[in-house]
């Protein structure tokens, strides 16, 4: 990096927010003359203001597409890690890890699902007492990588219904179902959904602690093989091993219900959206240093394993 002081300013998803607070500390350790500044704010808003120019990192755990490329000229996609996104529930007295996948997922959605002893869930779920508790669904407020990745869960498992409407995006026209909540970042989620019994909601897995100790459940997921997976080390990696070889120059690329059998369904890389014109020499130098660093040294166990 350059030897006078520079500040890199991040903001953007909240599901990597987590992950730039251990970075930006350490990364300052070493270069004492870098200050990284790092706010969650979701993914929609790292998005709009990188391309405004009013930040220099964007994170987001959606793709800019060739579209978004073509309308903000000199942004890029440079993945920073993989992630996974867990889905979670308030059902007191339930302590197995409910399987859930799509189809029903997006019935839940759309309200069709209104109870969690409904013969769809149950289904996949012999054995277990389901209360007659009402489905509460929360959703994302603010523009979102997490409702990216769900909803094109949603629409993969649900091609016919879901795919069709309301789709996905990192805003989506949410079904006006009764009781449904929408809430602000990953915190909101968690804290919604911890105080509301019967919700589902969608959480990205640096949460995975916070939803645990507020008591929150967590769903198995179907996957295009019909089985159904924790997000743990093992079924995001093998999830991932497919799609190496398969990364487009751009980076942008889903990862969303791929294909290995033992592979969990809603992995994502998580971007940091550039722009190729920085405002000085100085602030490039140092912004392509960290991004290296990132890569490199930041995806070491001893950062991940603090956000997971």
């Amino acid at each position: 990096p350059a030897s006078s002081p520079v500040t890199l300013a991040e903001t953007g998803s909240t599901l990597l927010y987590p992950l730039f607070n251990l970075w930006g500390p350490a990364f300052h350790e070493r270069y004492p003359n870098v200050t990284i500044t790092a706010q969650g704010t979701g993914s929609g808003a790292g998005i709009a203001q990188a391309a405004a120019g009013t930040v220099n990192i964007g994170a987001s755990d959606a793709y800019l597409s060739e579209g978004d490329m073509a309308a903000h000229k000199g942004l890029m996609n440079i993945a920073l890690a993989i992630s996974a996104q867990q889905v979670n529930y308030n059902l007191p007295g339930v302590s197995e890890h409910l399987k859930l996948n799509g189809k029903v997922l997006a019935a839940m959605y759309q309200g069709t699902i209104k109870t969690w002893d409904d013969p769809q869930i149950a289904a996949l779920n012999p054995g277990v007492n389901l209360p007659g508790t009402a489905v509460v669904p929360l959703h994302r407020s603010d523009g979102s990588g997490d409702t990216f990745l769900f909803t094109q869960y949603l629409s993969k498992q649900d091609p016919e219904g879901w795919g069709k409407s309301p789709g996905f995006g990192t805003t989506v026209d949410f079904p006006a179902v009764p009781g449904a909540l929408g809430e602000n970042g990953n915190g909101g989620m968690v804290t919604g959904c911890a105080e509301t019994p019967g919700c589902v909601a969608y959480i990205g897995i640096s949460f995975l602690d916070q939803a645990s100790q507020r008591g929150l459940g967590e769903a198995q997921l179907g996957n295009s093989s019909g089985n159904f997976l924790l997000p743990d080390a093992q079924s995001i990696q093998a999830a991932a091993a497919g799609f190496a070889s398969k990364t487009p120059a751009n980076q942008a690329i889903s990862m969303i219900d791929g294909p290995a059998p033992d592979g969990y369904p809603i992995i994502n890389y998580e971007y940091a959206i550039v722009n190729n014109r920085q405002k000085d020499a100085a602030t490039a130098q140092t912004l392509q240093a960290f991004l290296h660093w990132a890569i490199t040294d930041g995806n070491k166990a001893s950062f991940l394993d603090q956000v997971h």
